[in-house]
């Protein structure tokens, strides 16, 4: 039987894997996009479509890209600077510890690898606390 991580990501995952990490909550950024938070803090959001956020082809703004945000500067060029990563970023976010990922290239990551950045996006945004007794109940 196939490993059900090993499946091609899809955008319900982003949902089913965001809202079943401890203490997170969903409301509704604006057009009503779920922006997940811990502690009050957002680590996960649907955005809505920006003019820095362009299809470099025909100028039309991306209305499926959704934000993450990441522990480190590092672990966010880690993300974007491997040309073969779904992840980008733009010019708007220089300085912002978040990786950017369209809709429509969920599918280049598997579940598993989608499940890992939205466990480090809850991480980089949790308390300490809350962070130790999440990996403490992973054995690790």
């Amino acid at each position: 039987m196939p490993d059900p991580g090993s499946r091609p990501a899809r955008v319900e995952d982003v949902h089913e894997l965001a809202t079943g990490m401890p203490h997170v909550t969903v409301v509704d950024g604006t057009a009503d996009n779920p922006v997940y938070q811990v502690g009050g803090k957002s680590f996960i959001f649907f955005r809505n479509p920006r003019p820095d956020a362009v299809d470099p082809r025909t100028g039309e703004r991306y209305t499926d890209v959704i934000v993450f945000w990441v522990e480190s500067e590092a672990d966010k060029q880690s993300l974007v600077q491997d040309e073969s990563s779904p992840f980008f970023t733009t010019a708007h976010f220089n300085g912002h510890r978040s990786v950017l990922l369209r809709a429509s290239r969920i599918g280049e990551l598997s579940r598993q690898e989608l499940a890992e950045v939205i466990q480090d996006a809850w991480l980089s945004r949790a308390s300490a606390r809350r962070g130790a007794q999440w990996r403490a109940g992973l054995g690790g």
